[in-house]
Formats: C-alpha cells, sequence, structure tokens
C-alpha cells in the first residue's frame, strides 16, 4: 500500500473543495489538496481526541516547540519558540495579521509572480497595493528588479516584501546566497520581509529548504508557516509566526482574535505530523518525485508542444502550454478534455499561457489527465 494509491471511485466519496467544486466526469488535479492516505500516527491522535472528548480549547506552546524542534532537526535552524513565535490561524490570515501588526494599511506589497493567486486576493483585502517584481525565466527571483523596486524605482517604496519560499506555481527553492541578497537589500532599504513557507517540508533532496531568518543579515522578519500542505491537513487549521529576533516581541502585541482562533485539533495532529510523520512524508516525497518523472515522460509523448521544468519543491507542476497557440488552455482544457487545472492567469504576471497541475495523486490520475489534455487538442 502506497500514499497515493487510492482510486478514483474513492476519492470521488470526498466532499472537500478539490473534488467537489465541479460535476463527477469531470477529473480534478488542480487545488493544493493531497489525494492521499493520512499519516497512520497523524489519524490516529485525532480519532483519539474525538473519542476522548478532548476536543476543547487549545493551551501552551507545543505547536511551536514541535516546530522549532522539526526546524532544527530538518533544516539545521534554531529560534526561540517561547520569545519568537506565536500562533495564527493559518498562513495567509497570519501573513494579513503580521502586516497590520507591524505596519500601516495602504502601504505597498511586493511579490514576485507569476505567484499564489491568494497573495493577490489576501492583500487586495488587506487594502495593500501591489508592486510586481516577476520570477526570471529560470523561476528564480529577479534580485535586480527586487531591487529597483525596494528603492520605489517602481513606484511608492514598499513596506513589505511578501516573499513565497519554496515558490509556488514553479517549484523553485531559493538558495542562500539568494536569500542572503534578499535579506541585504530589504535592510538597505528598510522593507520588512514576510515570507510564507508553507511548501518547506516538500522539498527533494538534494535540495535543502532555507529558512528565511536563517540567513546572514536578515531583521525585520517574519517566517509563517504550518505542517498544513506537507501532511494535507487544511481543514485542520493551525500555523506559526515567527519574527527575528529584533522583532520578535513586537508579534507579541498580536491581539487575541487572532492567537485565540488556532484549532485544537489543527494542534493535535501538525504537532504529531511534525513530531512523528516524518516517515510518512519521505515515502510521499518519493512518490511525488516518481510522479515528476512520469509527467516529464507522459507530456514527452502525448504533448510535446507542453513545456515542463520539474521543479524542487511542492507537488505542483508548472506546465507552460503557449506553443500550442491557445487563448485560454486552463479553459479549454475544462471544457473540451473535463479535465480541471489551474489556470495560469490567477498566478499574475507571467502565468498567461500555463496551467497548474497537482502531482499528489495516483499515477494513473496524471495518466488520465494528459490523456483528456492531448484528447481536447484533437
Amino acid at each position: 500500500m502506497t500514499v497515493f494509491d487510492l482510486s478514483l471511485d474513492e476519492l470521488r466519496l470526498r466532499k472537500s473543495l478539490k473534488w467537489r467544486t465541479y460535476p463527477p466526469d469531470v477529473l480534478p488535479v488542480w487545488v493544493a489538496e493531497m489525494d492521499c492516505r493520512p499519516a497512520p500516527v497523524v489519524a490516529e491522535a485525532l480519532v483519539a481526541a474525538a473519542v476522548a472528548g478532548d476536543t476543547g480549547y487549545p493551551v501552551g506552546r507545543s505547536y511551536e516547540e514541535a516546530f522549532a524542534e522539526y526546524a532544527a532537526e530538518v533544516w539545521d535552524w534554531t529560534f526561540d519558540p517561547v520569545t519568537q513565535a506565536i500562533p495564527v490561524p493559518d498562513v495567509m490570515q497570519g501573513i494579513v495579521a503580521v502586516l497590520d501588526l507591524l505596519g500601516e494599511r495602504g502601504a505597498p506589497v511586493v511579490i514576485n509572480p507569476p505567484v499564489y493567486p491568494q497573495f493577490y486576493k489576501y492583500l487586495e483585502w488587506a487594502e495593500r497595493p501591489i508592486i510586481e517584481v516577476p520570477q526570471t525565466g529560470e523561476g528564480r527571483i529577479d534580485l535586480p528588479g527586487l531591487a529597483a523596486a525596494f528603492a520605489g524605482e517602481r513606484g511608492a517604496r514598499p513596506e513589505a516584501y511578501l516573499l513565497c519560499n519554496p515558490q509556488n506555481p514553479q517549484g523553485t527553492a531559493p538558495t542562500r546566497e539568494e536569500l542572503t541578497e534578499v535579506a541585504r537589500l530589504a535592510a538597505r532599504h528598510g522593507v520588512r520581509i514576510i515570507s510564507d513557507e508553507i511548501h518547506a517540508p516538500l522539498v527533494s533532496a538534494p535540495a535543502r529548504h532555507i529558512p528565511m531568518l536563517s540567513v546572514d543579515g536578515v531583521r525585520d522578519a517574519v517566517i509563517i508557516n504550518s505542517a498544513s500542505k506537507a501532511w494535507n491537513l487544511a481543514g485542520l487549521k493551525a500555523a506559526v509566526a515567527i519574527g527575528s529576533p529584533d522583532i520578535a516581541e513586537r508579534l507579541t502585541a498580536m491581539p487575541d482574535e487572532v492567537t485565540h482562533s488556532i484549532s485544537y485539533l489543527g494542534v493535535v495532529t501538525h504537532v504529531t505530523a511534525l513530531r512523528e510523520g516524518r516517515a510518512w512524508l519521505a515515502e510521499a516525497m518519493g512518490e511525488i518525485e516518481a510522479n515528476r518523472r512520469l509527467l516529464s515522460q507522459l507530456l514527452a509523448e502525448h504533448l510535446p508542444q507542453v513545456r515542463y521544468r520539474p521543479g524542487v519543491a511542492t507537488y505542483l507542476a508548472w506546465l507552460d502550454c503557449r506553443e500550442l497557440g491557445l487563448e485560454d488552455p486552463g479553459r479549454m482544457f475544462l471544457n473540451r478534455g473535463r479535465v480541471a487545472l489551474n489556470n495560469g492567469r490567477s498566478f499574475g504576471t507571467g502565468g498567461e499561457g500555463h496551467v497548474r497541475m497537482n502531482l499528489a495523486t495516483n499515477p494513473e490520475i496524471i495518466a488520465e489527465a494528459v490523456r483528456r489534455m492531448a484528447a481536447s487538442l484533437d
């Protein structure tokens, strides 16, 4: 039995967003939900809490402590879970809460598209104008472009930089050298760094995740992270905000409406995942790497015009469909192929002509998705 060996019939019994948004004849390979069997230790912890009626309010610092242990053992990075970290409901709510706590509404924020579409939505809700510094053609941070934006050469001077590390949708992992230069530029221009690192456990060796707060010279920076993406626990809300030592004390002023909104069952399951679910994650990552290779082979055989550069992080594939000459490949694949992917347009500048595919699924589903995509062009 493997992590992703669930059949299509089994998956269609699910009632979450991925499996209920489209009609039953549509094959969903879009939103970042895994089509997986849960980590047994996590499922056991959740069931045990429910059976015992242990479903009250969270207390203490077990989540922050578990994350500190994981970071030290997996990323060789240490932080103080007592003085540097606070709980937040989830990563995106945590980002907005940190921006509001440490800055002012109306102040611009820099992002690197194509990037997670919720960055656009949440920054709009937070009344934050966006300054785009698109990724390079290789999916890397455009450091000269970032320097220009930080200096105010692309409009108003930004207050903050919202980094996606590792990068979604392109699956790249910034190097220590890149992040050190980001830290230098931010310090020089007085720009706060907010780093979304939710995909951090999903980096394939020999590549390594580099936490933003672990690089030399970083200051006025906050990491927001969660075990939810790596262990498929989005429905069990919990996350942590970790501040650089120079601003960590300011995080303690976060209002109770934020820090008290974390889910107790989220804490139970996430802590179990971080401490006891690493073998399951290693198995899942091995299967995801095999699915990356499979997708490359299938595209070469059936859709050679679609360009795919496998990333080292996330379980998402960023597909360049521009050579197909389609006005809207995502819509065409949905309407004619009955396969649902994330439309590249929603990822901002650079997303046009692309789609994003979820590889955290049964290989047979990936093969069927590619078959349908190819057939839709006939």
